[in-house]
């Protein structure tokens, strides 16, 4: 008789017919930073912290040691450094760029990735530069944000990022910014794009840490419909042939189905980023005693990889790359 389950009947065997691997050097630590001395635990993401400069620079060697081999920096801005066409995502004395050459110096062979999106910079809240009518309805320009955008991303490259990840979905932005990387001798800094970032309920946290929500409106008419599933493909077919080296879905765990269109659309690296809400939710289940963390948190990267993610943005890098040593 034919018995699969021959297959599973010891860890031994289980171990050697096990189709998906996960390993730390799948996962990409999100860091949230600010210019304050002291450290802020995030109330609305236990275990997370906005690091100063000087924890940042020992969390994300903690994570390397760990296998972790790249970050991703999201600052929390000081308002009075907020602005309307937000100006200082593109200060090269600014927060980021300062910290992208302190990772840099510190720990030369960590890949830092860097956000490309005036949100923590934009006194209104949004991705882009916003327009209001007469009436005050709010509309974000996607011309005028790309050519910022482009500035930042250049900051970003002067400092030593190693790849920017443009979060913005502002069309047209992927073309712009590899031109501009490569009209100024930046053709070695690679762009990580938000290919299918969905205008998604499961953000709320992150925009609680980084206090970035818009002020007006929503992000609706620029981030993807979550009913949509070939736009998704339409939207990966455009950043791969303006030059991205990398397509990105967000969120990861409720959109299963869009890592697998994109990876079967595409020969480029799939990145998923589980996020903030995703987070939650499994921190706070397993807080109550409802599910075991470390086998849940184990059991979505390896969903999320099976998908067909190469790559994973994930708040549970550090633990899960400590279980899997």
């Amino acid at each position: 008789m034919i018995r699969p389950r021959r297959n599973r009947r010891s860890p031994a065997i289980r171990s050697m017919v096990r189709e998906t691997l996960i390993t730390p050097a799948d996962f990409i630590l999100p860091m949230f930073l600010h210019e304050e001395a002291e450290d802020t635990p995030l109330a609305s993401m236990p275990g997370v912290t906005r690091w100063s400069l000087d924890s940042l620079l020992r969390e994300a060697g903690e994570a390397h040691a760990l296998g972790i081999p790249a970050v991703v920096l999201f600052p929390k801005i000081e308002e009075v450094l907020k602005s309307p066409l937000a100006e200082e995502c593109y200060n090269d004395a600014g927060l980021v760029p300062r910290a992208i050459r302190a990772l840099k110096a510190a720990h030369p062979t960590l890949c830092v990735i860097t956000d490309v999106a005036l949100d923590p910079y934009n006194s209104d809240g949004h991705d882009g530069v916003v327009w209001r009518d007469e009436r005050g309805e709010v509309t974000v320009l996607n011309d005028e944000t790309v050519a910022i955008l482009c500035q930042q991303a250049l900051c970003h490259a002067r400092a030593g990022a190693d790849i920017v990840a443009p979060s913005d979905m502002m069309d047209g932005r992927v073309a712009a910014i590899r031109e501009a990387l490569d009209a100024d001798d930046f053709q070695n800094v690679s762009i990580m794009s938000y290919t299918a970032k969905y205008a998604s309920a499961y953000y709320g946290p992150f925009r609680g840490a980084l206090d970035s929500a818009p002020k007006d409106g929503d992000k609706q008419t620029y981030q993807m419909d979550p009913a949509n599933a070939r736009e998704a493909v339409r939207e990966a077919l455009l950043d791969e042939a303006e030059g991205a080296d990398v397509l990105m879905v967000k969120p990861a765990g409720p959109y299963l189905d869009i890592i697998t269109r994109i990876r079967d659309t595409t020969t480029l690296p799939v990145a998923a980023y589980q996020v903030s809400g995703e987070y939650l939710m499994l921190k706070s289940a397993a807080a109550a005693g409802w599910l075991d963390e470390r086998a849940i948190v184990l059991e979505s990267l390896t969903g999320i990889k099976r998908a067909g993610a190469d790559m994973i943005l994930t708040y549970f890098a550090k633990q899960a790359a400590s279980w899997l040593r």
